[in-house]
């Protein structure tokens, strides 16, 4: 018996379902070309821009990628499970650990650009850090990479004068990263706030993570207070949604 939904489902949609059903059985194995426009057409009958919004729901789901001039094939990627908790446990920075190491399960990380500088506070980080609009924060911007992949950038505002002098200041902080340094400038991170949006990326944003057309954003915006409740830094993320999944892991 038909499902009286299917009925109501645009054309492509179902042609995109087929294809993602497919996948999910093994039909097609990660690195595998899937049906073009072409064979889409002719298999199902329908026109062209039917079948071209047919791939363009698996990839902005993140479950295949165009490659120009061949095709689209099935993505070889595996998402990166952020494990938002664990990655900020002082078990783990405060024992010269990267909170990556939380998240990549031993795979090849690297970040590929950093550039560290000291700026005029933009208003709503002056605002979080509770800093005179005059005030100047050390800004560290980086961009990491997994598996040969950009999956996120990220950009740090800390306090430029509680941090002058140490290898916060530098482009690589030392074991534990910047909460280590900031614990031994006697401003160790005890609470964290995290907040999470999501959007359609920048141009920019596009470029810097290799994102295929329809792919969006995940924003993770985090900020570190010390034992007396002082903001020393906020850390605005940027992170490829097709590449992660958010996982929170705690007890009621």
């Amino acid at each position: 018996m038909a499902n009286p939904s299917e009925g109501k489902q645009p054309k492509y949609q179902r042609i995109a379902d087929e294809l993602k059903d497919a996948i999910r059985r093994g039909v097609y194995s990660p690195g595998d070309r899937l049906p073009g426009e072409n064979d889409l057409m002719a298999t199902h009958g329908v026109a062209r821009m039917t079948a071209r919004q047919a791939l363009g729901v698996l990839q902005s789901e993140g479950l295949t990628e165009a490659r120009k001039g061949a095709g689209v094939f099935v993505r070889a990627f595996r998402p990166l499970r952020r494990r938002g908790i664990q990655r900020l446990a002082q078990e783990t920075w405060g024992n010269g650990r990267s909170m990556w190491s939380a998240d990549t399960d031993g795979r090849d990380l690297q970040v590929d650009q950093v550039s560290v500088s000291e700026q005029p506070a933009p208003t709503q980080i002056a605002n979080v850090l509770g800093l005179d609009e005059s005030a100047a924060v050390c800004v560290r911007s980086r961009r990491y990479v997994l598996d040969g992949k950009p999956v996120l950038v990220a950009t740090s505002y800390l306090p430029a004068e509680l941090v002058a002098g140490s290898p916060i200041t530098q482009e690589d902080t030392g074991p534990g990263g910047i909460y280590a340094r900031l614990a031994e400038l006697g401003h160790k991170p005890a609470h964290f706030r995290e907040e999470i949006r999501s959007r359609m990326p920048s141009r920019d944003e596009a470029e810097q993570l290799s994102l295929s057309m329809g792919t969006p954003v995940i924003l993770v915006c985090r900020t570190a207070f010390d034992d007396e409740g002082l903001a020393v830094e906020v850390n605005e993320m940027t992170l490829d949604s097709a590449s992660y999944v958010l996982e929170y892991d705690f007890d009621a």
